[in-house]
């Protein structure tokens, strides 16, 4: 039997599904409330695009992607992740150039080749953000808000965690200092932040190795080093979310996990999942379209792990809905197909293909959570009528095929 590959799941049983639309729904609403529109990238892209913008210091460039060389030659990989996407289509199709404001939502399958375990697989999926053209740090204070909203709809609580990344002012004094840190305690640190330290040291904060984030305490943070510009869009943003009642954490080590990352860094956490506790993340990345070869054009967003927030999701009650119709007899069949068409065309209506007995049909339409059980029988096909049965309210009742169209 041929099964699914490690860490690639399938979104089948009753519990998934239901809770898998219900938070792309609501995920969507919310950003369309925003003034966002969504926006669909392809999965597969060329591996330049994610070491140019991911950074090939990142552990999702380093080891996680799903590279190969297709038939025509090409370096390829399955897209890990979504913003850089966006910004080639941005790019592409000379947004950069037409100036004003362009505000997407997306939503897809990602793919990394990491070590699977309970919300984390090795294809998973984002629903993400992204504004481009607004330089101003409220555009940052919305993102989180948006987020804050998104949740909240979904009754799902967090921490939220506040970082600046400084710009290209403030940052080449402060990776000086740091990575005279790092020297000072190299004997003592992981492979891996022994090679960040080479290609791109702040990322050395982002590192999971419990010695080295106990190391790193000591660091210094780039938050003291901030230039004068930074510090005031910092204190802005804590100010305007002070006034939208949005409670937060500033956490010094907070780079997030991806190189194009400046200024403002924020991640939304859950207590409630284990220790992989983020749960949404995102932040600045002004510098990015530049870096995809646009022009520089200020950009900031967010993602969101669906997978990660499933069983957090708090379902709203769920009420009947729509009409089950079905046949008691053979000859009923083809115009139960008929009637069923019809209500389609209003409401929600399934039917059942074979002629069943009352409690069959009684039976499949509370599984369908069916408001109305519409059957037609021998005597129901003489009188042209049908029974219906309203299975909220426990009442029934025989009315004319006229009458039920």
């Amino acid at each position: 039997m041929i099964k699914s590959l490690r860490g690639m799941n399938d979104i089948l049983n009753d519990d998934e599904y239901k809770r898998f639309t219900y938070f792309i729904k609501s995920a969507t609403d919310t950003a369309q409330k925003y003034g966002f529109h969504f926006i669909e990238t392809p999965i597969l892209e060329e591996t330049a695009l994610f070491k140019r913008s991911v950074g090939e210091s990142s552990d999702i460039v380093g080891k996680e992607m799903y590279q190969f060389t297709d038939k025509g030659d090409n370096d390829v990989c399955l897209r890990p992740e979504g913003t850089a996407g966006v910004v080639r289509a941005f790019v592409q199709n000379k947004l950069d150039r037409a100036g004003g404001i362009h505000r997407y939502f997306y939503h897809g399958a990602m793919f990394r080749y990491e070590r699977p375990q309970k919300g984390r697989l090795r294809q998973f999926h984002q629903f993400g953000v992204e504004s481009f053209g607004v330089e101003s740090v409220y555009e940052d204070a919305t993102m989180i808000m948006m987020v804050a909203d998104i949740l909240n709809g979904l009754g799902i609580g967090y921490r939220l965690q506040l970082n600046s990344l400084g710009c290209k002012e403030c940052m080449p004094p402060y990776r000086n200092n740091l990575v005279n840190f790092i020297q000072s305690v190299e004997d003592e640190i992981c492979e891996d932040c022994k090679r960040r330290k080479e290609i791109n040291p702040i990322r050395v904060l982002d590192c999971k190795n419990e010695k080295c984030q106990s190391l790193y305490e000591n660091a210094p943070k780039l938050i003291h080093s901030l230039c004068e510009s930074c510090k005031n869009d910092f204190e802005r943003l804590k100010k305007i979310l002070n006034i939208n009642n949005i409670s937060y954490e500033i956490d010094t080590n907070l780079v997030r996990g991806l190189d194009y990352y400046s200024k403002t860094a924020f991640e939304f956490v859950s207590d409630n999942i284990g220790s992989q506790s983020a749960i949404a993340g995102g932040g600045r990345y002004d510098r990015l379209v530049e870096f995809l070869d646009g022009r520089p054009t200020p950009a900031v967003g967010f993602a969101m792990g669906i997978e990660r927030l499933m069983e957090l999701i708090k379902m709203p009650e769920e009420s009947r809905d729509g009409y089950y119709l079905g046949a008691m007899d053979d000859e009923a069949v083809e115009l139960i197909i008929s009637l069923t068409q019809q209500k389609r065309k209003s409401s929600k209506a399934t039917c059942e293909y074979r002629a069943r007995n009352l409690k069959a049909h009684l039976k499949n339409a509370d599984k369908a959570n069916a408001q109305y059980c519409c059957i037609i029988g021998s005597n129901e096909m003489n009188n042209q009528t049908i029974w219906i049965k309203d299975l909220e309210n426990k009442t029934e009742e025989t009315i004319s095929l006229k009458e039920f169209q």
